[in-house]
């Protein structure tokens, strides 16, 4: 029964060599002095930011993309102690001892050398020759851009190491799927490219341009799969629905994930859920929801509330009143009703209460038991100090004269009666009897004598109005734009029928304590909706470029400058590197053109096989450059270098393909073979002692002399900078 151990137990591994040497070049070139300069790098300074949010669990929205990328940064962070405490404000700025600055770093070094053996093994599974995949792998390996962008904390080494592992293993499923379909490394490579592509949108959504990619490959597979006559309708359909589970079902509930354990994270009150609606705000611990702790849930008459407009732009406020009136004239000669200022005010203040009135009734307080307003109610608004009821009538606007004035009726004795009857419209309603509740239900104002809607128009009032934001009342509206729409934020059950009374109560706290917490699914749909529509202010930047300078390299970027030594850091690419790669996709593009012509006249220039790799090998590298660049000439945004990093990363694959396709069908004689080898090395020589050169401003050291930077100024267009002595 134990004769087995009689015998030793022997294991027997296949080592690729080359795929382990590539690991360890790619290693030792991006964590190669990982913790040099250490001081704020560029984008570090963006970055950084929410890596100390996150260790300080604050919540935030970045409107660049989704939260992955940045939870793997503060993972760093996490792994090497930091608390979040250093004040990320100016690049260049030394780190305090406080900041584990290797560690940060580390997960994007790492991504960046893994890089390099995926580049071979693509090659490979593209059914190329290890000659081509090893060139494919040092080719990426001694890309200047590549290094520099890995060795800090940015995201374009995660996201190109997500795009390259998503193609991989595409490839390896693919390659699986004649002799061993439904086998565990078949499912294995198939949802690993689910993961993968999931990951990459997670870091940043220009991954989505592989995604789509992948997806429409896969698409193509499939339909040549249904003309199969050796496939049954039932293996197609398990097919079919294998590839939709993991290309589609499992990335989306992984993309879900992201944001799950994001919002999980940051739990904590801060400067950016201001834009936030006000049920997101008091789900957060501290900030509002230590205002709004205790609040009545549901809006009754008598109610005293403060309303906020949903739309938050151009900055959050609330609906206020003061005492001062629209003046008699505008300067632009148009009378006004000269009654009290109704605006929309974007800091808290008892101006800002109002409180919610029976017109039947005439008291300001609420009964017992409370009577709920639903949907559809009408009710008048008594703004809380005046004791003025909200108004509009047939008079324009200041500042917006095709809508209606709003304001706080004064009866002055003239033919001006007051017109202050509103109907509460629920949008986010389940039923035409909901209740009007406190943060969570989104409401419309609908004038009942004009059938007006209250609306924020945005615009700033001049100095009589306080620079404060014009309320309007809407005539013409169509559907329900979130300036028509209102929140209840604070809220009390008003108790004192007396003015002096009811103003002390408007500044104390209220006592009733009712939860009001989001799903995560409303908390993922609203951040998911800033992220996509949030957009900063895009100003022109010093290294900003277009999509048409990043072929020719006609910019760079410069990342960092030692204030005395004069070491600096540049984002600028291997130079040989980019113009054989722009000559490669034009070869291929040439070549594919000029074989599509002749096999349109059924000549075959090239065996079937070779057509059929060329065409495969040219969809993923040249189609995966095309939807990564092209896509930038329709964004309006501003652009960086960086942003073609992934583009030029499949583009170089392309290079080793181009070379491989020449030597074997263009090079037919033994003598066109020796010389084409010839050149290749020659060639491969220049890109190694390119890379050399740039090296010093790839790594930042060793520093070199005014005269050595000028050399290195091999464009005009490119900003190297040189210390005056």
């Amino acid at each position: 029964m134990l004769g087995f151990v009689k015998e030793p137990v022997v294991v027997t591994a296949k080592i690729n060599v080359n795929l382990v040497a590539l690991t360890v070049l790619g290693l030792i070139s991006r964590l190669w002095g990982l913790c040099y300069p250490r001081a704020v790098v560029f984008d570090e300074v963006y970055y950084g930011q929410f890596v100390s949010l996150y260790m300080k669990r604050i919540f935030f929205v970045d409107d660049s993309g989704p939260p992955l990328g940045h939870m793997l940064l503060a993972l760093g962070g996490y792994l090497g102690g930091f608390d979040g405490n250093f004040l990320w404000n100016r690049i260049g700025a030394e780190y305090s001892m406080n900041v584990p600055v290797w560690s940060l770093r580390l997960l994007p070094a790492l991504a960046g050398a893994l890089c390099v053996p995926l580049a071979y093994q693509i090659l490979v599974e593209l059914h190329f020759s290890h000659c081509a995949a090893l060139g494919a792998a040092l080719l990426i390996l001694l890309e200047n851009s590549l290094i520099t962008q890995s060795r800090f904390m940015l995201l374009e080494s995660i996201l190109i190491f997500f795009i390259l592992l998503a193609v991989l293993s595409y490839l390896k499923f693919y390659n699986l799927q004649k002799h061993s379909a439904f086998s565990g490394s078949w499912w294995f490579w198939l949802l690993l490219t689910g993961v993968a592509c999931s990951c990459a949108v997670g870091v940043k959504y220009v991954g989505l341009f592989t995604y789509m990619l992948l997806l429409a490959t896969a698409g193509l597979h499939f339909w040549h799969m249904i003309g199969d006559q050796n496939l049954s309708n039932v293996s197609l359909l398990c097919h079919f629905l294998a590839r939709g589970l993991a290309l589609i079902i499992i990335p989306m509930g992984l993309y879900l994930s992201f944001f799950y354990v994001h919002l999980a994270l940051l739990y904590r009150s801060g400067p950016h859920d201001q834009i936030m609606t006000s049920a997101f705000q008091a789900s957060l611990e501290g900030g509002l929801a230590r205002i709004t702790q205790g609040q009545p849930l549901e809006v009754a008459y008598g109610s005293q509330i403060t309303l906020r407009n949903v739309l938050g732009k151009p900055m959050q406020c609330w609906l206020h009143s003061h005492t001062n009136t629209y003046p008699i004239r505008y300067e632009n000669g148009r009378g006004s009703s000269h009654q009290q200022q109704v605006t929309c005010y974007p800091f808290k203040d008892v101006n800002n209460w109002w409180i919610v009135k029976d017109p039947g009734m005439q008291q300001l307080v609420v009964s017992n038991p409370p009577r709920p307003v639903r949907h559809g109610h009408t009710v008048q608004l008594v703004h809380g100090i005046t004791t003025r009821y909200l108004n509009t009538h047939d008079v324009a606007a200041p500042l917006s004269p095709h809508s209606q004035e709003v304001s706080c009726y004064i009866d002055y004795n003239i033919s001006m009666p007051a017109q202050n009857l509103w109907r509460v419209e629920i949008v986010n309603r389940e039923s035409d009897m909901d209740v009007w509740k406190t943060i969570l239900s989104e409401v419309r104002f609908v004038h009942v004598n004009t059938s007006a809607v209250l609306k924020l128009s945005g615009a700033s009032l001049p100095e009589w109005g306080y620079r404060q934001l014009e309320v309007v009342g809407e005539k013409l509206s169509k559907g329900y734009h979130q300036s028509m729409v209102w929140n209840v934020e604070e809220h009390r059950y008003g108790k004192s029928q007396e003015q002096k009374e009811r103003e002390v109560e408007l500044h104390s706290p209220t006592q009733m304590d009712i939860s009001k917490n989001l799903s995560f699914m409303a908390k993922f749909t609203e951040l998911q909706w800033k992220i996509l529509t949030l957009k900063n202010e895009d100003t022109e930047h010093k290294y900003s470029s277009s999509a048409l300078d990043w072929i020719t390299m006609d910019t760079n970027i410069a990342y960092w400058f030692h204030p005395t030594t004069g070491a600096q850091i540049h984002l600028l690419g291997n130079v040989v590197t980019w113009a054989s790669a722009n000559a490669a996709a034009l070869v291929y593009l040439c070549l594919s053109l000029w074989y599509l012509l002749r096999r349109r006249r059924n000549i075959y220039d090239i065996p079937e096989d070779a057509w059929q790799l060329w065409m495969s090998a040219g969809g993923i590298c040249a189609g995966g450059w095309a939807v990564n660049y092209l896509p930038f000439f329709l964004m309006e945004k501003t652009l960086f270098l960086y942003h073609y990093l992934p583009a030029v990363t499949f583009q170089i694959l392309l290079i080793p393909v181009v070379l491989q396709h020449l030597g074997d069908h263009l090079c037919r004689s033994v003598l066109l073979k020796s010389m084409f080898s010839a050149l290749i090395v020659a060639w491969f020589s220049w890109v190694y002692f390119v890379y050399c050169t740039l090296s010093p401003l790839s790594y930042g050291q060793p520093a070199l002399s005014p005269s050595e930077l000028r050399a290195l100024r091999w464009k005009d267009t490119w900003n190297i900078l040189i210390r005056k002595p």
